[in-house]
């Protein structure tokens, strides 16, 4: 996963990509926590493992956000 600090040098369209790809990765990590949190024999480590690795992605998603959502100064 790209450092935030890398986001300054990628055009906006690279953003965009990259912000639904995150989004997907998300999802994708929601439903495995799902599917795993569902089974008797859940392993907990790769539970907590996959919802901080979900959390990392959410920060991403939200700083690209940030970054594509023009200032509004009011």
């Amino acid at each position: 996963m790209n450092a935030p600090r890398d986001l300054s040098m990628k055009t906006d369209d690279v953003l965009r990509v990259e912000l639904e790809v995150f989004k997907q990765e998300h999802r994708d990590l929601d439903e495995a926590i799902h599917a795993l949190a569902e089974r008797a024999t859940a392993d907990q480590l790769t539970i907590q493992r996959l919802k901080k690795q979900k959390l990392r992605l959410k920060d991403m998603i939200s700083i690209i956000e940030d970054r594509l959502t023009p200032d509004i100064i009011a």
